[in-house]
């Protein structure tokens, strides 16, 4: 994707950010998720694992998504003998799709991920979100576990 850059979340972004993770987890608050936001951009992570916001930045300025990458002890369908980089969060927004920029992301977050001694990447989606299912396959996700919860 020509005109769009990944780079590392700025607190100055954080309008943006809280845009669009509301859009991805409208379960929070705006409050919530401008917090919890807020602490991760100003280096205080939750937990002990790090946990790092990117943004894809475009020619004009303008935020077009965001990916959320950490780091965990274990996944599903990966060697837990070493930690492993996750998707968190990840969304471009609906009028950038389909143009790279979510490839981009995924691309940065697993830079970020090998930069952290990992040499895997999970995530996890909604087993009724045939979209980001798709997504995740086209970008070399495998399916490794589906969980049912009554």
């Amino acid at each position: 994707m020509t005109g769009v850059r990944v780079r590392r979340a700025r607190p100055e972004d954080i309008e943006a950010v809280v845009r669009l993770r509301c859009e991805l987890w409208p379960d929070a608050s705006t409050d919530e998720h401008a917090a919890e936001a807020a602490e991760v951009l100003a280096g205080n992570a939750p937990g002990i694992m790090p946990l790092e916001i990117l943004v894809a930045e475009t020619a004009q300025g303008e935020i077009a998504g965001f990916i959320e990458v950490g780091l965990r002890s274990h996944a599903d369908g990966c060697d837990p003998a070493r930690p492993v980089g996750y998707v968190e969060g990840w969304i471009v927004e609906a009028r950038h799709r389909r143009r790279g920029i979510g490839a981009l992301l995924v691309a940065a977050a697993e830079e970020w991920a090998r930069d952290h001694g990992c040499a895997e990447m999970a995530s996890d989606t909604w087993i009724d979100n045939q979209t980001s299912i798709d997504v995740h396959q086209a970008l070399g996700f495998e399916i490794v576990d589906r969980c049912v919860i009554p």
